[in-house]
């Protein structure tokens, strides 16, 4: 028999509900916000004088070790890296930008930014090297003119540079200098003697300073910096040491590769380490692609207190758990935690690793989630261990307010305190449009309370407010619930769906299907690489059809019945934001570039 599950310390829970007559609801936590430091790099020092020689961050060397940095030597590094911005005259205007992705040079470079009061931009290296005609990596750089730019291999970033740093900004790499462009070796500014102005410059840090730019796209594919300041930064990881207390017992170790330059990774993750003296293993594969294998052997020698990841991550991970007998004993040997953010976890997903956790260690594992946003730094609501199923949200973590405000028969998520950014980087209409007349942040998400008798049960994700739309019949279609019954439904052959209908009789679907999954329906398609020839197949086909079948005889009603899908066979591409380096699926991009497509799923006759 198992024990259940196994013991983890979270904060206290519940919150203060003030209902108005217009049908708007307000909740704040019943936990007050504890203090917060006025600059996030006080954590570093704190650490470097309490536990020198412990491991901050580590990553694979050449050989295949792990190249280690401690705490101690980390503010040195950061201090040395300080002096040099300072001695360039980087600032809020001339920024330090950083193009390639995770690293140990860019995690020093990152820190020392923040340390002596320098905006810090880490932009997704998608931007660099998938995007095909760095469109918005110049939009970038057009909009932050910065005084520096550092790539890890000035090779590898060669032509990324050439099409969109302007020649006067200085190029500092970690290897192979780009001889025609010129530019300065990590190595030389990280051997720069400090001076007093380093302590100076510390010493101006405050609340209130812009700390980093993280970029988002939304819908409209123009990347948008979100403000972050250092008081956004602290008070959001007091909020998590709140929440998370077992934070406080031991220090966290993690292995993560979720990206610096989104706030799931940058700001959560490293931030999380560093004010809870952590150790953070870069995990240099990538569980939502082709490194997966890198991931698992990354995942057999270091074994987490605490996982991180996307649901797509969870998915590919959950069957080498179940292959891989060594990677299942080392990876729930000592982790208390499992969370995942920026999308629903299929049920399916869920389900396994709560057994394959009973069976390795004879405990289930406390999974977790919430909802947040890139302006929010991103800690903002969060379940507790009696909300721990698929769909819940949670509560508004200490220190946030959340508003609900009624909008097209659904209740929008509006947030605000001391973690909500104060806008976007340079584009005052955009900040305008953002907030509401007491201040709100609209997160464009709709939630539900699971009990409307007791919100104390908490809230469930209800879709995006933008992703809505009418049939013709004036029926709402709630694509986020309508969404993940797809994806659950066709688990696990289908990766995600695209739902259109709008303006149309009835849903139908443009769907992602997941090439592994579907290999295994036929010995004929076991080598097969063509995604089209495999799509063609009546394997497939067959699979789809029935299944397209059975949810339709499911449905409640017109808003919820599904009659037709196509199966992709062309990938989503970032140039037309049709998706992000993470895997996220941008509905509305996709709807719009495959209008073709759309138009074909209510062609009468229907076509083949």
């Amino acid at each position: 028999m198992g024990r259940g599950v196994r013991d983890v310390r979270l904060g206290p829970t519940g919150a203060l509900v003030d209902r108005r007559d217009d049908g708007t609801i307000y909740l704040c936590a019943r936990e007050p916000l504890a203090c917060y430091p006025e600059r996030l790099t006080e954590r570093l020092i704190h650490w470097a004088e309490t536990a020198p020689d412990r491991t901050f961050i580590a990553e694979r060397d050449q050989s295949g070790g792990w190249r280690r940095v401690g705490y101690a030597q980390t503010l040195a590094s950061v201090r040395a890296l300080g002096q040099a911005l300072l001695d360039r005259g980087l600032s809020a205007d001339r920024p330090l930008a950083i193009l390639s992705g995770n690293d140990i040079e860019h995690a020093l470079l990152g820190l020392a930014a923040l340390h002596v009061g320098v905006l810090y931009v880490p932009i997704s290296p998608a931007y660099s090297l998938v995007s095909e005609d760095h469109a918005k990596l110049r939009q970038v750089i057009d909009l932050i003119t910065p005084g520096l730019v550092f790539a890890t291999s000035g090779k590898v970033f060669r032509g990324a540079i050439e099409a969109a740093v302007p020649a006067r900004t200085e190029i500092v790499v970690s290897r192979d200098p780009v001889s025609d462009r010129g530019a300065t070796l990590f190595s030389d500014i990280a051997a720069t003697a400090t001076t007093n102005a380093v302590e100076a410059a510390y010493q101006n840090v405050g609340p209130d300073t812009v700390a980093k730019l993280l970029f988002t796209s939304g819908s409209t594919g123009q990347p948008k910096g979100v403000i972050n300041t250092q008081r956004m930064l602290c008070c959001n990881q007091v909020m998590l040491r709140t929440v998370l207390a077992f934070m406080q017992d031991e220090p966290p170790v993690i292995v993560d590769w979720l990206p610096w330059h989104h706030t799931f990774g940058g700001n959560h993750n490293v931030g999380l380490m560093l004010y809870n003296g952590g150790s953070l293993y870069i995990d240099d594969g990538r569980p939502i692609g082709e490194g997966l294998d890198r991931t698992v052997r990354n995942l057999t020698e270091i074994a987490p207190t605490v996982y991180f990841n996307v649901p797509k991550g969870w998915e590919m991970l959950v069957g080498r758990l179940r292959a891989d007998i060594a990677l299942r004993r080392t990876f729930f040997s000592r982790v208390r935690l499992l969370f995942y953010s920026g999308a629903g976890l299929a049920q399916y997903v869920w389900d396994e690793l709560d057994t394959l956790a009973r069976e390795t260690c004879g405990e289930s594992i406390l999974m977790l989630t919430g909802l947040g946003a890139t302006e929010s730094a991103p800690f903002a609501i969060c379940c507790s261990k009696d909300m721990s199923r698929s769909g819940a949200i949670g509560l508004p973590v200490p220190g946030v307010e959340l508003k609900l405000a009624p909008v097209d028969g659904k209740l929008e998520a509006r947030l605000r305190g001391p973690s909500i950014t104060p806008g976007y980087w340079r584009r005052d209409d955009l900040t305008r449009d953002a907030f509401d007349g007491e201040g709100f942040y609209r997160m464009g998400d709709a939630v539900r309370f699971i009990d409307d008798k007791d919100p104390q049960k908490g809230l469930v994700f209800d879709g995006r407010i933008a992703e809505d739309f009418k049939l013709t019949t004036g029926t709402w279609v709630s694509v986020g619930p309508l969404r993940n019954r797809f994806i659950a439904h066709f688990a696990p052959y289908s990766q995600d769906v695209v739902i259109a209908g709008r303006d149309r009789s009835h849903p139908s679907a443009l769907v992602l299907v997941d090439p592994d999954s579907c290999r295994a329906l036929h010995p004929d398609l076991a080598n097969e690489t063509s995604l089209k020839a495999l799509l063609a197949h009546s394997a497939v086909r067959d699979l789809f059809r029935d299944r397209l079948s059975s949810l339709a005889k499911q449905a409640t009603g017109s808003s919820n019945r599904i009659v037709a899908a196509i199966l992709l066979d062309q990938p989503p591409s970032i140039d037309a934001n049709e998706i992000t380096d993470k895997g996220s699926i941008n509905q509305r991009a996709m709807l719009e570039s495959r209008s073709g497509l759309v138009d074909e799923l209510y062609s009468e006759p229907p076509s083949s």
